[in-house]
């Protein structure tokens, strides 16, 4: 039997191996490296996602968004606390219809310091924290 050759009884006549067969690993761990590029980027990705943390603030009924505003102002200064900035391309009664709050690195008293600052406004009328598992999109 010639090397490179299939027997007969395999084919039905000798066949020569395909060069695209010595290919194959090559293409193969080829496609595998890619993917795994592709895995770790995603991943990372994911990871940052999971991260996030956001505190949502509703308001009472009727509240003035000046009144929304100041909460947002002066509760955002708090240490680990961001006010999430406001879309300019929806009205500001809508963006105001909650405060929310970044808290990705905030500790659980920067947590308690946050609720302690929106409940000394009347017109707050809950927080709640959300967790990426939480937050759509």
């Amino acid at each position: 039997m010639v090397l490179g050759v299939l027997p007969d009884t395999v084919l039905g006549a000798p066949t020569a191996y395909a060069k695209s067969v010595r290919l194959l690993p090559r293409v193969v761990l080829a496609t595998l490296a890619a993917a795994c590029v592709i895995a770790a980027t995603g991943c990372s990705q994911f990871n940052k996602a999971l991260g996030q943390q956001e505190a949502m603030v509703s308001f009472k009924s009727g509240t003035p968004d000046s009144e929304r505003l100041a909460v947002r102002a002066a509760c955002g200064k708090l240490p680990n606390v961001t006010a999430v900035p406001l879309p300019s391309d929806v009205p500001r009664s809508v963006s105001l219809s909650q405060v929310v709050y970044r808290v990705d690195r905030a500790s659980n008293a920067d947590k308690a310091r946050l609720q302690v600052c929106v409940y000394k406004y009347p017109s707050v009328s809950g927080m709640n924290f959300q967790d990426s598992s939480d937050i759509g999109g």
